[in-house]
């Protein structure tokens, strides 16, 4: 690496990381996530986003908290062992590594659901291995530049987000052509606000809180930047733009389109101006989520790669996992082999259950990196030093936002099977941990 990359990869300003958290944060989560959370509870999604972006926000003021007060490049599962023992890190660091495959393959299915538009007559669990091969290709290739690569596609991101804002605003005004009379327009009463009942709100949460995901990486980055106190001035900056943006295209949506036309194979933002005389629209937006989509799964298998080494060296995995190749720009081949595993899993997955696949793993994705999010709350406890009663008040909200969220998961016999996968995994990892713990205690 150059002498100047180094220097800006240790070097940050808050507003940079705010921007780059803004980046790795959108993703088909939202996108292509949010129709399900429509389609669960109407238009009080947007309270659903409300309440997520509230309980995101606890979550990394504890973890910035934490950074700046001992900065470290294991971050939230340095915390969970410097808080409860070896065996809270193991299981932290495991937990995500799950949960970042899931995500993978969540993103990996979402781009395949978006593709089909184009291409339907290919089946789904082919689209889905075109883009692991691209995606695999991609981090064979090098990944020199990434911070600038994710930078340029965040703008493609928040861009085709604005796009929607500026057009939908035009359209309700009556300056482009189309059927306003089907527009619900805004809900005048508690049923036609909340369609779903109490339930269909309360398994809504689960993806108002996946489409924050990503916040944790900036806990993760939060090392770099030039002053560590800014860590918390840069969570609210980033948070309050994300709120804004989503909450904004979200009320948009929902008083364009009635709840029984979203889909979860598109994104509520199609949907909504699907009424309109803008041919171009499906396609240029399509294309730019799936553009962004592609960036944020290739990130992820990165960073999933990556955290596998960190978790070798760490003697929290097998050595053979922290070893590179020379050949592939230095490229740990074991840690990339294990994820591209995770994203076979997900193809296959894909080809047996075509028709909830997406709904089952961003389910159980959500939840594995909530539990993860709840570590950090329960760690700030033991780590951060003379918190003061308010504050651990506020991390018991934040708590109970959490628990609402996976528990909402039970409620929608649809999306219910992405708890118990979820819970599978923590259940797996709960016996590995155990059976770790006697190796260390013999050590």
């Amino acid at each position: 690496m150059s002498e100047s990359a180094s220097t800006s990869e240790k070097k940050l300003t808050w507003w940079q990381l705010a921007l780059t958290g803004v980046g790795c944060t959108i993703g088909t989560g939202y996108f292509l996530g949010s129709s399900i959370g429509i389609k669960l509870t109407g238009p009080s999604i947007v309270f659903s986003f409300l309440i997520a972006a509230i309980g995101t926000y606890i979550v990394f003021n504890l973890l910035a908290k934490m950074s700046a007060a001992d900065p470290q490049e294991g971050s939230f599962c340095y915390y969970a062992e410097k808080a409860f023992g070896k065996w809270a890190g193991f299981s932290c660091g495991w937990n995500y590594w799950c949960s970042s495959i899931l995500i993978m393959g969540s993103q990996l299915i979402a781009l395949a659901i978006l593709t089909k538009k184009w291409f339907p007559d290919i089946p789904l669990w082919v689209l889905a291995a075109i883009y692991a091969i691209l995606s695999i290709l991609v981090i064979l290739l090098g990944t020199r530049g990434f911070d600038r690569i994710e930078d340029f596609l965040a703008v493609i991101k928040t861009a085709a987000i604005f796009m929607f804002i500026i057009i939908a605003i035009v359209a309700l005004s009556g300056g482009i052509s189309g059927d306003s009379v089907s527009q619900p327009g805004f809900p005048t009463n508690l049923a036609d606000t909340f369609t779903g009942g109490y339930k269909g709100f309360w398994a809504s949460l689960i993806y108002a809180f996946y489409a924050f995901g990503g916040i944790e990486v900036i806990g993760l980055m939060a090392i770099r930047l030039k002053k560590k106190e800014d860590a918390p001035k840069t969570g609210k900056v980033m948070l309050g733009l994300l709120t804004l943006i989503y909450i904004v295209s979200l009320c948009l949506a929902v008083i364009m389109a009635s709840v029984d036309k979203f889909d979860p194979k598109e994104s509520p933002f199609v949907t909504a101006l699907a009424e309109y005389s803008l041919p171009f629209f499906p396609h240029l937006f399509n294309a730019a989520i799936i553009v962004a989509g592609f960036s944020t799964m290739t990130a992820a298998l990165f960073g999933v790669v990556t955290l596998l080494v960190t978790l070798a060296k760490d003697g929290d995995a097998p050595k053979l996992f922290s070893k590179k190749i020379n050949r592939f720009k230095e490229l740990p081949l074991p840690s990339l082999l294990l994820a591209t595993i995770g994203m076979v899993a997900s193809v296959i997955t894909a080809l047996l259950l075509p028709e909830k696949i997406y709904e089952y793993i961003t389910t159980a994705a959500g939840i594995l990196l909530l539990f993860n999010w709840a570590f950090i709350i329960i760690s700030s406890w033991r780590v951060l030093e003379g918190i003061k009663l308010v504050n651990k008040v506020i991390a018991c909200v934040g708590l109970l936002f959490l628990t609402a969220a996976v528990s909402g998961t039970l409620m929608d016999e649809t999306i219910r099977p992405g708890f118990w996968i979820s819970l599978l995994l923590v259940f797996i990892i709960g016996v590995i941990t155990l059976l770790m713990q006697r190796h260390w205690n013999k050590q």
